[in-house]
Formats: structure tokens, sequence, C-alpha cells
């Protein structure tokens, strides 16, 4: 992620506009009738239950919140303050709709508004899972909302903006100057505007590889476009007789006559951790925290219980009360390091000491799942939970997709509807085996225990087709209980792995052919999955496949910046 340099930015063909555009999730789901060559798959329901023991053991009081805020894949988050709302994004790579939005009023409950990419005229993503948008910030100024992002697929640093998140977000405005990623924008009370940003060392010459620097450069908000040159701020980090690595993230506040300099070092696994620099003049010279890093858990023991680990990429919100809150990512991690949930959001207070330097709370000591919560009015208005454990049941009977649903890169067109309750999908020729854009919807694993479920009615008459739930985390790596018609002639349910090179399946069952119907179940165990299947609802749930490793969706296997979707899929083409 943090090495592809002036290479980072080659654009992809747009595609033609003549497939339509997608406004948002909600509009897109108001479809015509798939193509007729390509059969279709009817999933009357899917329920997703969270399990985590951790959840279990740190019930919060009334006074307190639970870490991660935001439980499953969502990483590197930015937060801003608009009157009494708070409003936080996060990245989203290839996923769309792009860059999720949520909002509360006490920072504790969050509600999911929506997203800021939600168009083909704002990004049509292509290529590989963990490419696409990375790193966002979001900004509040005299009542419009800022958003600035790089899409690496695309043309790399972008700005939209909104009077009304809910309501949508403009195509992008293109940076074309900024070579980097994790752009930031600050609003100086001069009205001057800066963009600041990671970027390669100092004329493209690496001292010692992970070699970065932060850069700034004045942008004209009513010209939306650079007015200065670029302006070096750090070179390499915090100490470079220490060889610091991956500089990034960085974020620019001003307090007391102080310009703070936030940024993220130590690259972003296990030593990630979140440093600070302080300047009289914007331009610099920054002078690094004696006692940073203000957050890491990169030196405590990997032997602690319920342990989080990977901090870092921090963002910070001015309470009206003048607390400082901070929110970062962070991992729950099994075994020695993995995580299938990827990266987290979570939170912590902020404290200013006498000598005018920030420090995070318990920032370098093990980060709690349940502290105080802000000084805030507790919200009354009733929201889907986004961490603790909880049941989730959607029954389709709405007419559209909620927002947690996701397709892999920017849909080439319509390919599901609804129907009596039903979500109807296209299987199209596309499958998951390749980089392409196929029939796929998806929701986040939020819980290392699960348990996800779903009904649905196929009839395949080929044995090229199949559909069912895959718990994904990219084309190479995935778990996929399914429905087929095999070789021999009979229709089966089975379970295919990809790991890396090699497809495998794993078990497979003739089906009865009474039938059309198949309910199919995964159960998540940290590393271990098992999963079921039945043909009846009355009928006890069949065991197909016990005890199999799931570690191959982490992101130490599987590398890339994403953590697993647990998804509905089908294709005409899989086999």
């Amino acid at each position: 992620m943090r090495s592809f340099k002036n290479q980072l930015f080659l654009s992809v063909a747009v595609l033609s506009l003549g497939l339509g555009l997608i406004s948002n999730t909600k509009n897109f789901s108001n479809l015509k009738q798939p193509i007729a060559y390509n059969p279709t798959v009817a999933f009357d329901w899917f329920e997703y239950k969270g399990q985590d023991a951790v959840f279990e053991n740190n019930s919060p009081t009334q006074n307190e919140y639970v870490n991660p805020i935001l439980a499953g894949f969502y990483p590197d988050p930015s937060i801003c303050r608009a009157g009494d709302s708070y409003y936080l994004i996060t990245s989203s790579f290839s996923y769309f709709p792009g860059l999720p939005i949520f909002k509360s009023t006490d920072l504790v409950n969050w509600k999911q508004i929506g997203h800021v990419i939600t168009r083909k005229s704002q990004a049509d993503f292509t290529g590989g899972v963990s490419r696409g948008l990375f790193a966002p910030t979001i900004r509040f100024h005299q009542g419009t909302f800022y958003v600035i992002c790089t899409n690496v697929s695309s043309k790399g640093n972008f700005i939209v903006t909104s009077t009304n998140p809910e309501e949508g977000w403009s195509d992008p405005i293109w940076l074309p100057e900024i070579d980097g990623i994790d752009p930031d924008l600050f609003f100086d009370d001069d009205g001057k505007v800066y963009i600041t940003h990671n970027g390669p060392p100092p004329g493209n010459i690496s001292k010692h590889n992970g070699h970065r620097a932060i850069y700034t450069w004045e942008y004209d908000l009513k010209r939306q476009k650079i007015v200065s040159n670029q302006k070096l701020l750090v070179d390499g980090g915090t100490d470079m007789a220490k060889e610091p690595v991956w500089i990034e993230a960085p974020h620019i506040f001003k307090k007391n006559g102080y310009y703070y300099l936030f940024c993220a070092e130590g690259g972003t696994g296990y030593n990630h951790s979140e440093v600070v620099f302080r300047s009289k003049h914007i331009y610099g010279p920054y002078v690094s925290y004696e006692n940073n890093p203000i957050l890491t858990q990169r030196h405590l023991s990997k032997d602690r219980p319920d342990q989080i680990t990977t901090a870092g990429h921090a963002d910070f919100v001015e309470l009206p009360n003048g607390d400082w809150w901070g929110v970062y990512l962070g991992c729950r991690p099994y075994d020695d390091d993995y995580y299938n949930t990827g990266r987290e959001t979570f939170m912590l207070p902020v404290t200013w000491e006498a000598n005018g330097w920030p420090v995070f709370v318990k920032g370098t000591e093990a980060h709690p799942f349940v502290h105080e919560r802000p000084d805030l009015p507790l919200s009354k208005e009733k929201v889907d939970p986004t961490t603790g454990n909880f049941l989730s049941r959607d029954e389709f009977s709405s007419g559209s997709l909620d927002l947690v649903w996701n397709f892999l890169r920017t849909p080439k067109g319509p390919f599901y509807h609804f129907k009596d309750g039903q979500l109807l999908m296209e299987a199209r020729t596309e499958s998951m085996h390749d980089e392409s854009k196929f029939s796929f919807i998806g929701r986040r694993q939020q819980h290392t225990s699960f348990e996800v479920a779903s009904k649905f009615s196929f009839q395949p008459s080929q044995t090229s087709q199949a559909s069912g739930l895959v718990a994904f985390q990219n084309e190479k790596h995935y778990l996929f209980i399914g429905k087929r018609f095999n070789e021999q002639g009979n229709t089966e349910v089975f379970l295919e792995q990809s790991f890396g090179d090699s497809l495998e399946i794993l078990a497979s069952k003739v089906l009865e052919e009474s039938s059309h119907d198949l309910w199919v179940k995964i159960v998540g165990r940290t590393k271990y999955y098992d999963f079921y299947y039945k043909q009846n609802k009355d009928d006890d749930w069949r065991l197909l496949k016990a005890n199999v490793d799931a570690s191959l969706l982490s992101t130490k296997v599987a590398k890339g910046f994403v953590g697993s979707m647990l998804a509905m899929y089908a294709s005409s083409e899989h086999f």
C-alpha cells in the first residue's frame, strides 16, 4: 500500500456511460428484470449474528462505551463536527458504494447515513480488492462538508463536497499535482486552506526502505486548484537516525498558536503508531514530541488476553466543552497477529499536557474495550448497532438494499431486483475467481465468532453454474458454500476453498431433488469455520464440513488492506 510511488496513480479507462449511472444504493435496487439467458437466484433472507466473548465479558454501563466503535472492516477513520453532530468516514478500497459515512450526536451511537461515493461518475473501480479508495479526510467549513481522498485505481487525489451528506456528494475535483496518498484538508484562521499528504522522499531518493515524507500545498477553494509550490514538512519521520518507516496519514490542527501535525508511523501493521509534531508556522520547521509515539501497542506482550493491536492512523475532534477525542484504527487478533475482521475503528480521549503537547489517554497502555464515554448528552435515537454482539436479519421486504450491503467494484449494470419479498440475483458470467464485476452482495464480518445463514432457491442446469454464501477476502482467498449441478448429473451442496493459486472442493453432498430451496449456514469460531446446510425449514442443520482453517481469510495470509465480507454470490460460469 505504501510503495506505489509515481506509478500509484495510473489512470484506468472509464467505462461507457451507456450502462447508466448509479446515484445511490437505494436507487440502484429499482431495476428491470435480469437478462433471461442467465439463471436467477432467489434469496429469501440473510441473517448475521455476532457472538464474541470479549463483548459478552465487557458490558458497558450507561456512562461507558464499547471499543471498537465500528467493528469489522472500517479502517483509516476520519471525523469532524458540524454543530452538535459528528460525522465519521473510513476507507473502503474497491467496495462500492465507497467511503461509508456515519453520524452521531454522542460519539457512541453511530448511524450509517450513506456513502460518499455512490455514482460511477465519482469512481469506477477495477483491479484488486485492495486498490480503490485510500484514507479519506472529512472536514466541515462554513456550511459545507469536504472529503479529500486518494483513488489509486484512477487519477489519484480528489475532493468532493456536500451541504447535506445524507443527500449526496459532488463529482470529484481532481488534484493532479499531488503525488502521494492520505491527503488532509486544513482551514487556517486567516482564510487560507492547505492540503497535506504523504509522498515520496525528497528527490525520490530513499535513504532506507520505507522512507517517505510529508508535504503541504496551499489550495484555493473558490478556484478549486492548487496555488502554491509543494512544501516539505517532515522528511522520514520522528528521528531519521532510527530509520523511521511509512510516515503517513497527516492531519493538521491549530491550538494556542501552534500548528500540530499528527501522523501515523511504522507501517499499517503490528508496528503501527501515531506521532505528533508542532510548529509556530504552517510550513515549519516542525519539532517532534520527545515522548512520541502518543499511541501504539507494538511494545506490549503478545501473550496478553483480549488484545488490541496495530493502533494508529488517528484523527481528532474537539467537543463544545473543549474536550478532545481521537478515532484510530486497530485490530483484534487471534494467535500470532491473525485477524479476519480487518482493521476497525476505535476511540479514546486526548488530553493536553502542561507543556502544550497532546497525548492519548491510555495511548501506550493496553487499550480498553470499555471506557468512560464522552461528556455529551446520550442520544435517544434508536440505531442499528455497530459494535458489541447483535443480531441483524434482512428479509428483503423493503424493496431496497440496506446501507450495510456492498458490491465488489462498481457494478457494470443491473444484476438484482426485489419481488415478493425476495432478492433476485442474476447469475452473470463473471466469477469470483477473477478480478471482475461478478454478482456479489456482501456485508462485513464484524465479529471473530459469528453465525451467518441464508435461504435461497436455485436450480442449476449446467455444471458451470453455482450460487450460495461466501466468506470472502479476495479472489484467491475465500470459502464458498453453494449449490451446483455436478458432472454426474446430480444437484449437490459443496464447499469450495480458494487458497492462493489452489482451488479445492473440501466437501460435497448430493441433494434431494424434491426442492429447489437450500438453507446454508457458516459458523465462525475465530480461526475455524463450520459449514452447514438443510433442505427444509423444519430439518435439523446438517454438517457439511467442520473445523475448516479460516486463517486464509486473515490479512496476514491474504495480504492487502481489507477485512472479510460475508456475501451472497451467483455465477453462470463459476466452473
